[in-house]
């Protein structure tokens, strides 16, 4: 992969871009809870070539949901199982408004 491709994958929300360190950095969180929300399966990160962890926006993006439940009191296995069934909720939602965008006829 060239400079080129790891620039343009940036955008890319699926792309393990941020290592643990700054994962924890941006979520003002610890290294800690992102183990521990792995260890519940809420976020699975891909490891480097040296075995490190890499968690993409989109996992980012998960991470900073439990973390808001674990503030306002929620445990966090209580957290990650809410974060997964919204998560599966907003799917269903969208695969439902597509499947009623492609039934509709066709306006006259």
């Amino acid at each position: 992969m060239t400079a080129d491709d790891s620039f343009g994958r940036l955008d890319d929300d699926d792309y393990p871009a941020y290592t643990m360190g700054r994962a924890a950095e941006m979520l003002n969180t610890t290294q800690g809870f992102l183990r521990a929300i792995g260890e519940a399966r809420l976020i699975t990160p891909l490891r480097s070539a040296g075995g490190h962890r890499r968690y993409s926006r989109y996992q980012l993006r998960i991470a900073a949901r439990a973390r808001e439940l674990v503030d306002a009191g929620t445990p966090i296995e209580a957290a990650c199982r809410i974060v997964i069934l919204e998560d599966q909720l907003e799917e269903a939602r969208r695969i439902n408004a597509e499947y009623h965008h492609s039934t509709r006829p066709p306006a006259a």
